[in-house]
Order: C-alpha cells, then structure tokens, then sequence
C-alpha cells in the first residue's frame, strides 16, 4: 500500500500537534507539513503535493471553506476532509459544497480519523453519521449539482454502469476489465458523468447516484 501524503491546517497548534501524533502513529501515513490557516496552506501546496488535507473551517486570513474552494479549482487532485467542532448542518454543507470529500467532528476517535484518511484517498468521499442521508438529501436539493439545465440529465445504460462501480469504489482499471472497455474509455466516461451531473468531484457523483435511486446508502 502506497503512503499516504497528508496536510493539517489548523490555527490551533496544540490541536494540530495531537492530531500529528495520532496520525503518525500509523506507518502508512506521512504528515507533508502543517499551516495555522489557509492563506498559510496555499502557499505550501504550490511546491508541495499532499493527498489529503485534513482542514479546519474557522481559521484567521483565510478560512477552511475559502481554503477548499481554492483547492477544488486550482488543485483538485488534492482530497479535503474537514476536521471542525461544529456539528451543525450549515457547516457541514458549507464545505461539502466548496468541495470537501468528508466531514469529521475533532472529537472523533482517532482511529475513526485514520479510516476517514483512508478512506477519503481511496474512495474520493466519506460518510458517516454527520453527514447522514437526511443531510445528503437536503444538500441535494441546496447543491450546485442542480444548476440550470443539470437537473433534467439522463444518463445512459453506460455511464450508469460505469457510476455504480465508481460508487462501488472501483478505479478505472478495475472498471475497464469489469466492462470490457480501454482505461481511456472509462477515463471518458468519467469526464463526461462530471459533465453531465454537474459533480464537481467524487462526492458529488455520489450524491447524485443516490438522488437517482442508483445508489443506496
């Protein structure tokens, strides 16, 4: 298993040096550098490349939320799982909005945050009971993801196979064999279910699968 490259951006330094700790406990995990806000973040990711960003919301210059929006245009390999201690749906929202992958409370037990890391870089998204699915639904109905013209999409019998394996975690070399296709093809197909569902990453696809009944959760 490939190592993990992580970012923290925090303003609190004790809470970033706990979490450093828990996380560097597992050998699959490499802590890149850490900021003390998102101005400080950004800065760092223009020579450095993280996997993951483990990002707190309310932070001084440039908060969490300006911070993800910034990486989901400009960087958007990068994987964002918010790390707050609001637990209100607003904020939640909020972020998975600007582009975030997952949604975590910093009173979260540290192996949760571990499988959440893991699972964020595998998958693209992480659910849990934060973001439940009375919360998917109502950010279905809030999201971007229904902009005009998006929310009359058909997918067809393709595309749709190819967003259930994507749901089901599969990669596209994983998917390719599956569908007898080239891996360029699902690469194509991939483009083309952002184009068409207006996702702006894998958390939106998801959303939308479950929106259309093609997914359950």
């Amino acid at each position: 298993m490939p190592v993990i490259n992580l970012a923290i951006a925090d303003d609190h330094k004790i809470f970033r040096e706990g979490l450093k700790a828990t996380l560097e406990d597992c050998a699959d995990l490499n802590i890149l550098f850490e900021a003390g806000n998102g101005i400080e973040l950004v800065k760092q990711l223009a020579f450095k490349n993280p996997d993951v960003v483990l990002m707190d919301i309310k932070m001084p210059e440039m908060d969490g939320m300006q911070a993800t929006t910034h990486i989901q245009q400009n960087f958007s390999h990068v994987k964002v799982l918010a790390l707050s201690m609001f637990n209100e749906d607003k904020y939640i929202l909020d972020m998975m909005k600007a582009g975030a992958c997952g949604y975590l409370l910093k009173n979260a037990e540290p192996q949760e945050i571990i499988d959440a890391v893991f699972t964020v870089h595998k998958k693209g998204y992480y659910f849990n009971e934060h973001l439940s699915i009375s919360l998917v639904k109502q950010f279905m109905e809030k999201s971007t993801l229904r902009g005009k013209g998006k929310e009359e999409t058909e997918l067809n019998e393709r595309e749709i196979e190819v967003l259930k394996l994507i749901c089901q975690e599969k990669q596209n070399t994983e998917i390719a064999d599956k569908l007898f296709l080239s891996v360029r093809t699902v690469e194509g197909y991939r483009t083309k279910l952002f184009e068409k569902t207006g996702s702006k990453n894998i958390v939106g696809l998801v959303i939308y699968a479950i929106k259309k009944g093609i997914m359950e959760v």
